[in-house]
């Protein structure tokens, strides 16, 4: 049985598309919620695990444009990161 991880990220309004953009590549995330910095959140982009990076870019690409069209307005954001927990003992067991 997988479980998740969530950890809460700050990020400048400048970087919030290039550290999506990664989250996506590096294809372990499950979910995303941008929030500002007050906590409120602005938008869930919940993340198919198992998506092929360049057709996930490109299936999210209305989803980055409304992230970038957010990074213009604040400064700061939050970002919580949900990830899949994955325990290289449990790899050995599965095989």
């Amino acid at each position: 049985m997988r479980s998740t991880i969530t950890e809460r990220v700050s990020v400048a309004g400048g970087e919030l598309v290039d550290f999506v953009k990664g989250l996506i590549a590096d294809g372990n995330v499950r979910r995303l919620v941008i929030r500002r910095p007050s906590g409120e959140a602005l938008i869930e982009v919940p993340l198919t695990a198992g998506v092929a990076v360049g057709g996930a870019i490109t299936l999210l690409a209305p989803v980055i444009a409304a992230i970038a069209a957010l990074g213009a307005l604040l400064a700061k954001f939050e970002v919580d990161v949900e990830r899949i927990d994955v325990d290289p003992h449990q790899h050995d067991e599965e095989r």
